[in-house]
């Protein structure tokens, strides 16, 4: 592969789903627990670590079954589609 060229990524819509599912239960696990969800989840997907997750509803293991850039992906992807650009 020529090192100019630009890779592309593609999540099948099954997986999006999942993936939206996933982000979607952590986010009110962790609301639940009195966390600020969205500094709790950046904080996972900057620095990997999953005590940055509740275990809560077994939150914790579900954001564990996608990967980060994965997951960062559904998260731009869905803040794009609803700016209004």
């Amino acid at each position: 592969m020529n090192q100019n060229e630009t890779v592309k990524f593609n999540v099948d819509n099954e997986r999006e789903k999942e993936v939206n599912r996933i982000i979607f239960n952590v986010y009110e696990a962790l609301n639940e627990k009195g966390y600020n969800p969205i500094n709790q989840i950046v904080g996972y997907i900057l620095s990997g670590d999953p005590t940055y997750i509740t275990s809560h509803k077994n939150a914790r293991s579900m954001i564990r079954r996608i990967e980060r850039d994965e997951l960062l992906e559904e998260l731009v992807k869905n803040y794009l589609k609803n700016k209004q650009v």
